[in-house]
């Protein structure tokens, strides 16, 4: 595909569509000793999702597995629509996009795995970690340099941000002012 073609695809995003498991953790699953399930969130992640929301951008996780872990980070991160233990996940985001009033084309998702094939293949910007499994590396219109888990998100909405011409402006009151003497 043509660079032009990709700007294009990517000027039209305004849904993030996240996987949870290898994307915004590392993959792994860890059990306490009394059956309780742990996950890891990289804080770079988070603070790149506030900074798509704070453009006006919007962020839904569907994930095959159920986690309250999940939950309660996205509580924090201001992500209101989290699809939990759907298999199916293109049904899960035509439930989003009907809600949403959103076509295909303005989806960016991002995954790691084989269940997120078909989101890839179907939305407007697909996304697959560095550590992706070859099939998702292959349909991604962007592959990042970061590990799932490790702020691969962050790095793909700086990118994403990018090239919509609005990541200049969005640092710039982080790094614009006068500087200590």
């Amino acid at each position: 595909m043509n660079q032009s073609t990709i700007a294009e695809r990517v000027r039209a995003i305004e849904l993030l569509v996240l996987d949870v498991d290898g994307v915004l953790t590392d993959g792994r699953i860890v059990y306490t000793d009394d059956g309780r399930e742990l996950k890891s969130f990289h804080v770079r992640d988070g603070s790149g999702l506030k900074l798509w929301h704070a453009v006006g951008k919007r962020t839904a996780l569907i994930s095959g597995r159920r986690s309250p872990a999940v939950e309660r980070r996205a509580g924090e991160l201001g992500i209101h629509t989290v699809i939990q233990g759907r298999d199916d996940k293109r049904a899960a985001l035509a439930e989003v996009l009907a809600a949403w009033g959103l076509t295909l084309h303005q989806v960016a998702a991002m995954g790691d795995d084989l269940p997120d094939v078909p989101l890839l293949r179907e939305c407007g910007v697909a996304l697959a970690v560095a550590d992706a499994c070859p099939e998702a590396r292959t349909v991604a219109d962007y592959v990042t340099v970061t590990r799932g888990g490790r702020g691969a998100v962050r790095e793909a909405i700086e990118w994403l941000l990018q090239q919509q011409g609005l990541w200049d402006s969005l640092i710039a009151r982080y790094t614009s002012g006068p500087r200590r003497s």
